[in-house]
């Protein structure tokens, strides 16, 4: 199964909360309260992310954190790759050279191809949509959905 893992999931929880006042500066423990995370969790994500210039630290009595640009400036990939390092569905959807059967693989092409669907569908969500309710297909879109898959 594919899937992130929890500590790009919390980070992803962390900048939704960071996005919702994205003037303020919160405190790790303001962000662990409001994400309902542990504080030492919360300090543990923000290295990556503010490494990866997502947000921006200040110090002092005042010090914490906030969003280092607009929410609809910022993409899911980028909170993904903040903490996974780059997207990668297989090992040879990133690096040439490290498959023994690399020459002769009859899928690699493919899954290249979904490496870059999946990235680019990461990319085209920005931090603003995660903060907002994603709004529900209907069941009539549903069926049509799957109608066309």
């Amino acid at each position: 199964m594919l899937r992130v893992t929890k500590l790009t999931d919390y980070a992803t929880l962390v900048m939704t909360v960071l996005a919702a006042r994205p003037l303020d500066v919160l405190s790790a423990p303001e962000l662990a309260e409001q994400a309902g995370l542990e504080a030492p969790t919360v300090a543990k994500l923000l290295k990556p992310l503010a490494q990866a210039g997502l947000v921006e630290g200040f110090r002092g009595a005042n010090g914490g954190y906030r969003l280092a640009r607009a929410p609809e400036a910022i993409s899911l990939v980028e909170i993904v790759e903040a903490m996974e390092g780059p997207l990668g569905m297989t090992e040879c959807s990133l690096h040439d050279g490290h498959c023994g059967i690399e020459q002769s693989c009859g899928v690699r092409a493919n899954w290249r191809r979904i490496n870059d669907v999946v990235a680019d569908a990461l990319r085209g969500i920005s931090l603003a949509e995660m903060v907002s309710p994603a709004p529900r297909p209907s069941r009539r879109g549903i069926a049509a959905q799957l109608a066309n898959a």
